[in-house]
């Protein structure tokens, strides 16, 4: 149990990587939007903070991406979801 718990952990850390990088983000600025240090928003990303509700609820909205998504998804899905979506609104502008 604790090793699923861990796993699934380490995968919404993951995804909030790859959507940061997708987005071509830097850790700093994600920092700064977060009011942290760039070290302690690493730590999100790297699994080693727990992450509360609301810290993930503000990544999201930062990253322009609803919080079950991160929830989810895999990395190549994840990444494969937001530049389809992307598409389809730049299509209807």
């Amino acid at each position: 149990m604790e090793d699923l718990l861990a796993l699934k952990t380490k995968n919404v850390a993951g995804n909030i990587r790859k959507i940061r990088e997708y987005r071509d983000y830097t850790q700093d600025y994600l920092a700064a939007k977060l009011k942290i240090s760039q070290n302690a928003y690493s730590k999100i990303e790297l699994g080693y903070s727990k992450l509360t509700i609301d810290r993930m609820f503000q990544i999201a909205s930062i990253l322009e991406i609803e919080v079950t998504r991160l929830l989810t998804l895999d990395h190549a899905e994840l990444i494969k979801t937001i530049s389809s979506e992307e598409e389809v609104f730049s299509a209807l502008k």
